[in-house]
């Protein structure tokens, strides 16, 4: 059974309980951020690298410390061409059932994959989305106190179970609106589609006068 239905609930209840956290842009601004889970792929990001070039779009990308290790080529491609970078964790183990120095030890493990595969200063990459959405207080604590910023979503199409790229768009532009923040994924599960999917999706979605930005803009919009 398909759980798409219930994210647009979901994060209307849990953004105005979790308010340190990043979970859409400005709904005054007509901006939206493409963001894409679980990655880097070594077949599927690149395809998708190939999609945003074509339509000048810059995206955020949340990255799994084993898969950066495996692709690190990709990964300095994704961070090359401008696209914004954030943590997703080692190996995809949920994060309420971590222990501190597990969850500690799986961001540390990650951002050091990363910056040595896009040669970046250490500790630079600060944004981290739990695996699968799933968080508790603690955990959302934890990382405030070792200075990471904590980012949700606002439209989760549930694209990993590949209900096809027509469902997938059909979903997303039935709940985007000013500051969305989308959730797609280029990894194992979904990212055989993302490449058709966001190809679907942008046009659409420049067509209503939509802008793509960063997590990073998201951020800075928010506390200006």
């Amino acid at each position: 059974m398909p759980f798409a239905p219930a994210y647009p609930l979901l994060y209307r209840a849990l953004k105005p309980l979790f308010p340190n956290c990043l979970w859409s842009g400005d709904a005054a601004c007509r901006t939206i951020a493409l963001t894409f889970d679980d990655g880097p792929h070594p077949r599927f990001t690149p395809q998708l690298l190939e999609t945003l070039e074509r339509y000048s779009v810059t995206a955020s990308f949340f990255w799994l410390g084993a898969c950066v290790q495996r692709s690190p080529t990709i990964a300095r491609d994704v961070y090359e061409q401008g696209h914004w970078i954030g943590l997703h964790g080692y190996d995809h183990r949920s994060f309420p059932l971590l222990s501190a120095a597990a969850l500690k030890e799986t961001l540390v493990q990650t951002q050091a994959e990363i910056t040595h595969a896009c040669q970046l200063p250490s500790e630079s990459v600060r944004d981290v989305r739990p695996p699968n959405g799933l968080f508790t207080p603690n955990t959302l604590a934890l990382l405030q106190q070792w200075q990471y910023r904590s980012v949700m979503w606002s439209v989760v199409p549930e694209d990993w179970v590949r209900p096809g790229t027509t469902t997938v768009v059909q979903r997303i532009l039935q709940q985007v609106e000013n500051g969305s923040m989308i959730v797609l994924h280029d990894g194992y599960h979904g990212g055989a589609d993302v490449a058709d999917t966001v190809a679907q999706l942008i046009p659409l979605l420049l067509a209503q006068d939509y802008r793509f930005v960063t997590i990073d803009q998201l951020w800075q919009d928010r506390s200006s």
